[in-house]
């Protein structure tokens, strides 16, 4: 049987495993977006397969574009209603439509631009073209 100490991990080895900063780490125990963490005899963090787990939701949620305060704000839903995702999926369906939302816009937004660009490229090949035939 493993102990405690065998099924966590330290602060700078899910640092590495993730690709991120041990720095991003406390930031985001600072911030309240993970809860508390178990500390060595040192006082060096350690972290179990649900703080691992959460701190890979977190990274996918930034991923994805969620803002560092959305994430509070689910955290806290999170943690104050004892850990229930049922809690805090209605709210994370509500962040992503918004994000959804954004993102349509955004495309909208790009495709109106690439038309707009291939039309001034367009106007100024016909222009280069009559240029060229006034030559002749």
């Amino acid at each position: 049987m493993q102990t405690a100490a065998e099924k966590s991990i330290q602060i700078g080895q899910l640092a590495k495993n993730l690709g991120i900063t041990t720095r991003t780490i406390r930031y985001y125990e600072e911030i309240g977006l993970m809860g508390p963490t178990e500390r060595l005899g040192g006082g060096t963090r350690t972290y179990n397969r649900d703080d691992v787990l959460r701190l890979k939701f977190i990274l996918k949620l930034k991923e994805l574009g969620i803002s560092l305060k959305e994430m509070q704000q689910l955290a806290e839903n999170f943690d104050v209603n004892q850990q229930s995702f049922g809690t805090m999926t209605p709210k994370l369906l509500e962040i992503l439509d918004v994000h959804i939302g954004k993102v349509d816009q955004k495309i909208a937004n790009l495709a109106s631009l690439r038309k707009e660009i291939v039309d001034y490229r367009t106007r100024i090949t016909d222009i280069l073209q009559g240029k060229a035939e006034e030559v002749r």
